[in-house]
């Protein structure tokens, strides 16, 4: 008998899913545990796996599609059944994902709206739009074309750079024919869904096509291109890079890459062409770790240098991760309520330690690295500093996450080292040096700049003594890192040479208390004056 498979809640403020892609198609056989679809909530996209066994006899949703909660989403039952009675009062609400959104005007309206729309695209040519390439994106901008109007366009090739509020992502194509149709100018941005580019047979006449409505009609191949933008953890090149630096990785060793917490930039593929497979990531060791930018490279970055002219007043247009950074920090600054520990570090022994650590063969740390393992250690004694506001509740994170600012042109990022505890000394080194590089030419992806569950900002490469941070919502806290100093110190009774570090904790109080944030420096201050303490 066949099952009806209704649209999951799969978050608490979930209302509606939409249907990021379909992994089965109807006719397709299905068994209990695999996926069925990708389904994007208000919060992030998750695989839907299927319960039941049988072939998929119905999809009620279309991919790109959306639906509420509860309502059809799949038909599943036996080769050839009749489904009529299940689907005949269905139908309407859960297959037409846009015009069933709005309640404002009748279906019938919005089918007759949509059907000149779909006329207005010839035959054989794909309307693609904005992707929406990161949760909070409204609006892209294209940072670099690669194809001009009139290449030849295959599948999989690099069409474009798209700065999100972010990142710089490639988006390649999925289509093969020929770019007859740019709609975005080249540094000029555009709406999530908004047309940006059209492909088809040399010759086609698309002068008519690129109103919204016929945008709409092909909009479920951007929201397949998102649902990969948010999984998959290729490397971005450079916009001034060749494409061949990007990372060839199949699907398997991606995600064991990432449940590892493996840069797979720093791993060499064993096959065809380079192709990093399922054996390199459980072989991979630390050591392969790829030699990057100097230790400097985690905060080290100027703003974009303007030109002093005596008299004349200059303007730079603000790209969109300034504009967003100005928006996130003063919605931080204004909306958690934070206030400040500060405590100075005798770094003797942290330097001893790291000249002993850099005698080993194959292995460079720097102070910073340092600083971040031992934050993490720290972070699992107090695990209410390694948690998060959530309006009528405080999240506690399962995993530590810590999330070094890096300074480029545009502003300020956040590039994220996943279960930093479990991470030795050269990993964070490699991974902080890649990312940092990386954040500095636009290359870092979007999910290597989320999940974060604690900061840190070290300012002491520019011998910045100590300094106060805006926490990095939705952390609670960030640390502030400043230079060492040789100074006169009071040891043992006498007055000796010695190096000390200040440290600066800004917290949201809402989550941490004072106490707490002292215990927590109290700790940090303990790894850092005595390194082997790490050990225990």
């Amino acid at each position: 008998m066949a099952e009806v498979i209704t649209m999951p809640r799969l978050s608490d403020t979930m209302t509606e899913g939409k249907v990021a892609k379909w992994h089965k198609k109807v006719g397709d056989k299905v068994k209990e545990g695999d996926i069925l679809a990708e389904i994007e909530t208000d919060k992030a996209v998750q695989d839907f796996e299927s319960e039941v066994e049988g072939t998929l006899l119905y999809v009620g949703v279309e991919e790109g599609g959306a639906a509420a909660v509860d309502s059809v989403l799949a038909i599943i039952g036996n080769e050839g059944e009749d489904i009529s009675g299940l689907t005949g009062g269905a139908a309407a609400p859960s297959a037409g994902s846009e015009e069933n959104k709005s309640e404002e005007q009748p279906k019938a309206e919005a089918q007759a709206a949509a059907e000149p729309a779909a006329a207005e695209v010839p035959a054989g040519v794909e309307v693609i739009t904005m992707p929406r390439l990161s949760d909070t994106m409204t609006e892209g901008k294209v940072a670099k074309w690669h194809k001009n109007v009139g290449d030849t366009v295959k599948e999989g090739d690099l069409l474009a750079e798209i700065e999100t509020d972010k990142a710089v992502q490639d988006f390649e194509s999925e289509f093969n024919g020929v770019l007859l149709k740019q709609g975005v100018e080249e540094g000029g941005a555009a709406p999530v869904d908004s047309v940006l580019a059209i492909i088809g047979p040399a010759g086609t006449d698309v002068s008519s096509v690129g109103t919204s409505k016929a945008a709409g009609q092909t909009s479920e191949k951007p929201a397949e291109q998102k649902a990969e933008a948010k999984t998959e953890e290729k490397a971005v090149p450079a916009a001034s890079s060749s494409s061949s630096d990007r990372v060839a990785i199949s699907p398997l060793a991606k995600k064991m890459a990432q449940d590892k917490g493996v840069d797979i930039n720093s791993v060499q593929g064993s096959g065809e062409n380079g192709r990093i497979v399922k054996k390199d990531i459980e072989n991979y060791q630390p050591s392969q770790a790829k030699p990057a930018a100097s230790a400097a490279a985690a905060g080290a970055a100027a703003q974009v240098a303007v030109n002093f002219v005596q008299g004349e007043d200059t303007e730079t247009p603000n790209s969109q991760v300034r504009n967003i950074i100005a928006k996130r920090l003063a919605e931080s600054k204004f909306s958690a309520p934070h206030y400040y520990l500060m405590v100075e570090i005798n770094m003797d022994k942290a330097i001893e330690a790291r000249k002993e650590i850099n005698s080993l063969p194959d292995t460079k740390i720097s102070f910073n690295d340092m600083i971040i393992k031992a934050t993490a250690i720290a972070l699992r004694k107090h695990p209410q500093v390694n948690s998060s506001w959530a309006g009528d509740k405080i999240i506690h994170r399962g995993n530590i996450n810590v999330g070094v600012a890096v300074a480029i042109p545009d502003g300020l990022v956040v590039p994220v080292l996943k279960n930093t505890d479990q991470m030795s000394y050269t990993q964070i080194s490699a991974s902080v040096k890649d990312m940092a590089s990386r954040a500095k030419n636009k290359g870092l992806k979007a999910n290597e700049m989320e999940g974060s569950t604690f900061s840190i900002s070290n300012l002491g490469m520019f011998g910045i003594e100590t300094f106060t941070s805006i926490i990095n919502q939705p952390n609670s806290a960030i640390l502030s890192v400043g230079a060492i100093i040789e100074k006169p110190i009071v040891k043992n009774g006498q007055i000796v040479v010695g190096n000390t570090m200040k440290l600066s904790l800004a917290c949201d109080h809402r989550v941490v208390d004072g106490a707490t944030g002292a215990e927590f420096l109290q700790t940090l201050r303990t790894y850092l004056e005595n390194p082997l303490t790490l050990l225990l």
